[in-house]
């Protein structure tokens, strides 16, 4: 293929993509040639059409219709989009609306929150947000909260800001300045340690003799105890707008049936298994993009894979990855597309991201899971 004739066959094929993600129709010869900035015939654009069918990057559904991508043509696509700059000035933005609503120093899981809506929002499909994993979270905080009678509300925040909240029978009932003091020695005895080795010194503490003859000790280990019986999950899972994708199966030119989206929706529930295919497409082996690809590649030269974009030399930098149709390991995701990134907290490090059918607007969807994720390493390390 020359180098004219390849240029020529990327802009037939961006032209092909982005109007097919606008209407969701098969795209014509006669469209391509109207749109694109070439000055060419429709059956010139039928020819390179040809030709870009034979290498795989678009289908043509029946004889007479026009053309749509496939994931091979979607990915050419997306790789030009990833070669951009990044949008440093939207990350500002989406940092200072952060700030705004989750106040200062925030709190991982009220940032979270904010972030899985941010880009359900932006970019009409699922959005979603995982919290660094849990297993080296440090005590920061512990306060009990009176609800009356027996009940009593315990609010535990870790260093890296997530908090956790649950309601216990402490079997009596507890003024708050008794409370306030059970909290005070646990603050006082515990801050800076894993939470897991909190856990393990409460249980070891209360076989003393000491819980026998001091009153306040005693009661802060019986509360310590008890707040600490179920940890915070490992890792925290915040969605927002699953019913897109809902109405992506029900919607006429919607190509993700409603026992593909069930599927979809238990991984979800279940939590650790989406979290584990996501890590695994950010650490586990295999090609990944960790630097803009050599400009003047094109169509029909290299095989389709997950890529991985490299944040480059910011401060916090972070992982874009994005995922098409069938490059998903698990069938169960292959009707859709995945864009996410990770962020950084200072030492360990999350991921944010956007679900949604493989015929999605991926510019808007990496833009804003880009920017995303630079505005939440920079609030979370503020607070660090």
């Amino acid at each position: 293929m020359t180098s004219s004739a390849s240029a020529r066959s990327r802009q037939i094929l961006g032209v092909l993509v982005r109007q097919y993600i606008s209407t969701g129709e098969p795209v014509g010869s006669f469209a391509i040639a109207q749109r694109s900035a070439l000055n060419v015939s429709s059956a010139t654009v039928r020819h390179v059409l040809a030709r870009l069918e034979e290498d795989g990057y678009p289908s043509q559904p029946h004889t007479s219709a026009g053309r749509v991508p496939t994931d091979r043509g979607y990915r050419f696509y997306v790789d030009q989009l990833l070669e951009s700059r990044r949008g440093e000035r939207t990350a500002t933005r989406v940092e200072a609306r952060l700030r705004k609503q989750t106040g200062t120093p925030a709190l991982m899981d009220d940032v979270l929150t904010h972030v899985s809506h941010v880009l359900s929002h932006v970019s009409r499909h699922m959005g979603f947000a995982i919290a660094p994993p849990n297993e080296r979270a440090v005590f920061q905080e512990i306060d009990f909260v009176p609800l009356g009678g027996a009940k009593v509300l315990v609010v535990l925040v870790a260093r890296n800001g997530q908090l956790s909240k649950k309601v216990i029978d402490v079997g009596e009932s507890l003024s708050s300045d008794e409370l306030r003091q059970a909290a005070n020695y646990l603050n006082r005895e515990f801050v800076g340690r894993p939470l897991a080795a909190v856990r393990e010194a409460v249980v070891e503490q209360i076989q003393q003799e000491r819980m026998v003859y001091d009153a306040l000790f005693a009661r802060a280990m019986r509360l310590g105890r008890w707040s600490l019986e179920e940890l915070p999950p490992d890792t925290a899972l915040f969605v927002d707008g699953t019913a897109s994708l809902l109405d992506e199966a029900l919607h006429e030119t919607g190509n993700v049936p409603l026992s593909t989206l069930s599927a979809l929706l238990t991984m979800i529930e279940e939590k650790q298994r989406l979290v584990r295919i996501l890590n695994e497409y950010i650490n586990g082996p295999g090609p990944h993009l960790t630097t803009p690809h050599t400009h003047g590649e094109g169509p029909g030269l290299h095989p389709t894979t997950p890529h991985t974009h490299g944040g480059g030399a910011d401060l916090h930098p972070t992982c874009l990855t994005v995922v098409i149709g069938t490059e998903h390991s698990t069938p169960d995701l292959r009707p859709f597309s995945l864009v996410v990134s990770t962020y950084g907290d200072g030492s360990r490090r999350g991921t944010v991201g956007i679900i949604g059918p493989t015929r999605m607007r991926y510019s808007r969807a990496i833009a804003a899971v880009d920017s995303v994720a630079l505005a939440v390493s920079r609030v979370l390390n503020e607070g660090n």
